[in-house]
């Protein structure tokens, strides 16, 4: 009797990296280690494209895991709230593996390598297991394992500063985790289930509403750490700087948005609909932390000297344009989030490899020191400058797509739409200064010395260069994406059925 593999592609996402992890632990050679991990990232990316391009079609995946019947049982479920992030999570993982492989032999010792690679498939797996997961519980268990992993990641490289910046990013990340687990908490006291359809049901029948508000206000403040919205950011810039620079790569490309994403759905689906004063809360705590984090942010990355902590700090700005679209509470601002989330993936990895490139000829990676480099690295330079344009939004790139959806959106609220308009303008034009800082330094500054190296290996050259066409691609032909935005957006508001 044949087995239909397309039934259990939901649950094939999370166990395939899962199990692949211990075993990869026991390929001692190095190039057998991060083969076998690229296999594994190719094979998520694979599945995840599968559902994307079903749910695109209208389907819902879901999945009983053992047969048990929800809510007793553990479900699954892609649809397209989190199709497109299975997408970025899984590329993400294997752009990074693949394109800096260079990078990561050089940075991990050879006897660490099979340790290295089974924490990245458990950050896959972890990652992938947010998004599927129907299940409020089981969400904080795979928060937990993707954290453990990305703790233990950021700290594999030769830089010492690495273990403070995970301690900082450890206790930061476990006072997330602890309100969002009270919350959770708080709502299985009062409907006495986990499983968020369920809750969803049962949470407008609820007589006291205060504990559910209560509830809202602790997953909320610990999914806001999680995703470094600002002030709650302090951890994120120096764990992108101190870690290898493919574990950079992977973490600003999708490592906040999951956590983005398990606010949006949790919120939407369980306190909006029934709840208008929540709806008001909501937004009253989103909407000035995300344009204090667009401006200040944007800021202090025009002042940073060192090329990884400048594009973090532009990461949380990202983020603010991120939960901004969210917190109109309106199909268009949605749509702009969902988008943005795959938009800016796809600008940030293209930078973060381009700077996995500079590495591989500039140790520190400050902005000063890479002087005349686009002489000898022509085409890590031009990676860099696309990418730097779709972070801008300039039309044609990706990021004016997403951006464009934004404004729409709050050109819709009227005065104080314009307002918000005008800020997003400024943080656009504070982009352009700190992407030409760096182009005129790499581009027009003479260097101290002459210049005496060569370009990147050529497959970082070509995993990087095929990011940044993506972010060409994506812009000038963006259905696909917008498309699967529109969906998700019309499922968190209520439009779908």
């Amino acid at each position: 009797m044949s087995m239909d593999l397309s039934l259990h592609l939901p649950i094939l996402q999370v166990i395939v990296p899962l199990l692949a992890a211990p075993l990869v632990v026991l390929l001692q050679p190095r190039n057998l280690a991060w083969a076998a991990t690229v296999a594994v990232c190719l094979l998520a990316f694979a599945i995840a494209l599968q559902m994307a391009s079903r749910v695109l079609l209208g389907d819902i995946l879901y999945y009983e895991v053992g047969g048990w019947r929800a809510p007793f049982g553990i479900a699954l479920q892609v649809d397209a709230v989190n199709a497109l992030l299975l997408v970025v999570v899984s590329g993400a993982a294997s752009l990074a593996a693949l394109g800096c492989r260079e990078s990561l032999f050089a940075q991990i010792e050879p006897r660490r390598h099979p340790l290295f690679f089974a924490a990245w498939l458990l950050l896959l797996a972890g990652l992938s297991g947010m998004l599927v997961s129907a299940d409020a519980f089981n969400i904080f268990v795979f928060m937990e394992i993707s954290s453990l992993a990305s703790y233990i990641l950021i700290a594999g490289g030769p830089d010492r500063r690495a273990l403070l910046a995970v301690f900082k990013y450890l206790v930061m990340g476990t006072i997330g985790a602890t309100f969002y687990l009270i919350g959770v908490g708080l709502i299985y006291m009062m409907t006495g289930t986990l499983n968020l359809a369920d809750m969803a049901r049962l949470v407008p029948e609820v007589a006291d509403q205060r504990p559910v508000l209560l509830a809202a206000g602790f997953i909320t403040v610990g999914l806001a750490l999680k995703a470094a919205l600002f002030p709650m950011h302090v951890w994120l810039a120096n764990a992108y700087m101190h870690a290898p620079h493919a574990v950079s790569v992977f973490l600003a490309a999708c490592g906040t948005k999951v956590a983005v994403y398990v606010l949006l759905r949790i919120d939407f689906s369980l306190f909006q609909a029934g709840n208008l004063d929540h709806s008001i809360r909501f937004a009253l705590f989103l909407m000035p932390l995300a344009l204090l984090g667009i401006l200040v942010c944007s800021a202090v990355a025009m002042f940073e000297g060192q090329l990884k902590r400048m594009l973090a700090f532009s990461s949380v700005a990202q983020i603010g344009y991120i939960l901004l679209g969210a917190s109109l509470l309106s199909e268009a601002g949605l749509t702009s989030s969902l988008l943005h989330m795959f938009n800016h993936a796809l600008a940030k990895s293209a930078l973060f490899l381009a700077a996995a490139c500079l590495s591989m000829r500039f140790m520190d990676l400050r902005i000063d020191s890479l002087a005349g480099a686009a002489r000898q690295m022509p085409v890590t330079s031009a990676v860099f400058v696309l990418g730097g344009l779709s972070l801008i939004g300039v039309p044609g790139t990706a990021g004016f797509v997403s951006k464009w959806v934004l404004i729409t959106a709050l050109l819709e609220q009227g005065e104080q739409g314009m307002v918000m308009v005008a800020i997003v303008l400024v943080s656009s034009l504070m982009a352009v200064a700190y992407v030409w800082r760096t182009l005129e330094v790499l581009y027009f500054k003479e260097p101290a010395g002459e210049l005496k190296f060569a370009e990147a290996p050529p497959l970082m050259l070509v995993i990087a260069g095929s990011a940044a066409l993506l972010n060409l691609v994506f812009g000038l032909m963006p259905a696909v994406p917008l498309a699967l935005s529109q969906q998700a957006a019309q499922v968190l508001i209520g439009g779908a059925p």
